[in-house]
């Protein structure tokens, strides 16, 4: 259950469609109240209140708190913008006057503090104000307009619940996707793009190694899985270095190993937890299967006991290879490069980083996706980044801090403007 241990008072911007949108407040207000992964109740409440007052028509509770509003303007395309709700368990350090002091209780009972070290914050600003614009803007577009704010993306399961919720047969299926998310390494002003892959499959595995416990002084008597576990994870490099074709993309990360209690005990159980990285699904598959598989072997080498082989399991949170389609893409950079100016739209990288809105166009209906790329660096750090005297905090960090004016206005801009060209009518 949920317990708010310390929050700032949560205030609620309501808005009529004539009053101007204050995206800076908001966002700090949302900064300094972050909730955890399906703990995003307030936060959905206040932009549900904030899109019903703006004139859309809002449903609640989709696939846990999840947030569907819809604004149908005539005949033309339907487009889904969508955002993501929830903090991450970090202690902000930023020292910044709106800076999150909550703490909240996880899952799993522990007591953490609670920050929007992703970005999320900025990601529900800017697509709340791109929807508040084009719904005073709709006399320059037709169609429909479907605004979706999401939780639980940093646990890859909102998109997910929100779908088996039956968003695509409850409301307008879409014809385009579109999204955004931060990126540390851009300044404030400017957005990257990619064609094609840009996040990768992310697979969380935890793998169980048994065998049989002894005294530390007598190994022949025992059988020892701690030296199992340290040959497995040895083998696991293998995998992406001599099973994988060299220019496909794949990581297997050992992420944490756990065993034993006391110097000279041989334990009798080892735990594994792992990350496994990927774009192709061929890739995933074989990444996957190889980690059973080099498991089940050395414990069989190391004569482990045979009625307690190891255990393999692949965990349900699952995120999918995130995939811009390349004709979206060009649309959509040529709209924002008009609104933007043409050296505010920056080619990046693709990364093995993941985003569950890669679920949104991997559905039945195969819609074109794009998640563009905002750049939040304030303008005097990312001259001393440049130098050499300085680094630059990444995602996930307690020191990450967008530069809340030029960083929100980019969005809105970007994203209306990508918007207005993509809800016109055939």
């Amino acid at each position: 259950m949920f317990r708010r241990l310390t929050a700032m008072p949560l205030l609620l911007v309501m808005l009529s469609p004539a009053q101007a949108f204050d995206e800076v407040a908001y966002y700090q207000q949302l900064h300094a109240s972050p909730e955890l992964s399906f703990q995003e109740a307030h936060t959905s409440a206040r932009l549900a209140s904030s899109l019903e007052a703006g004139g859309f028509t809002v449903t609640r509770g989709v696939g846990g708190h999840g947030v569907v509003a819809v604004l149908e303007n005539g005949e033309g395309p339907t487009l889904l913008l969508r955002a993501d709700m929830d903090g991450l368990p970090v202690k902000e350090q930023t020292g910044l006057p709106y800076a999150s002091t909550v703490q909240a209780t996880e899952l799993d009972g522990s007591d953490v503090s609670v920050m929007h070290a992703c970005g999320h914050d900025v990601h529900m600003t800017v697509v709340l104000a791109s929807a508040l614009e084009l719904q005073q803007r709709r006399d320059q577009w037709q169609g429909t307009l479907v605004v979706i704010m999401q939780p639980a993306e940093e646990r890859g399961a909102g998109a997910r619940d929100m779908l088996a919720d039956g968003l695509f047969e409850r409301f307008p299926v879409p014809d385009f996707n579109l999204s955004l998310h931060t990126i540390a390494t851009l300044p404030a002003g400017q957005v990257g793009f990619i064609e094609g892959w840009m996040m990768a499959n992310v697979d969380m595995v935890d793998v169980t190694l048994y065998g049989i416990g002894g005294h530390g002084a007598y190994p022949h008597t025992a059988r020892d899985p701690v030296v199992l576990a340290a040959a497995i994870i040895m083998d696991l490099q293998t995998l992406v270095s001599r099973e994988i074709h060299p220019a496909e993309p794949g990581v297997v990360t050992v992420g944490s190993i756990h065993g034993g209690t006391k110097h000279n005990i041989i334990p009798d159980e080892v735990k594994l937890q792992l990350t496994v990285r990927s774009y192709s699904d061929a890739v995933r598959e074989r990444l996957l299967s190889g980690i059973e598989r080099i498991a089940t072997k050395q414990a069989e080498a190391m004569d482990m006991p045979a009625d307690r082989p190891p255990r393999v399991e692949v965990r349900e949170e699952y995120t999918p290879a995130l995939w811009n389609d390349p004709a979206l893409v060009q649309r959509a950079v040529t709209a924002m490069q008009r609104e933007l100016g043409d050296d505010a739209l920056v080619g990046i990288s693709k990364e093995m980083g993941g985003e569950d809105f890669s679920r949104y166009g991997r559905t039945a209906q195969k819609i074109p996706s794009f998640m563009m790329r905002l750049g939040t660096v304030p303008a005097a750090l990312w001259e001393q980044a440049q130098r050499g005297e300085a680094r630059l905090p990444s995602l996930h960090s307690p020191f990450f801090a967008p530069d809340p004016e030029p960083t929100l206005s980019t969005g809105r801009r970007a994203m209306v403007a990508a918007a207005l060209d993509l809800l016109q009518a055939p």
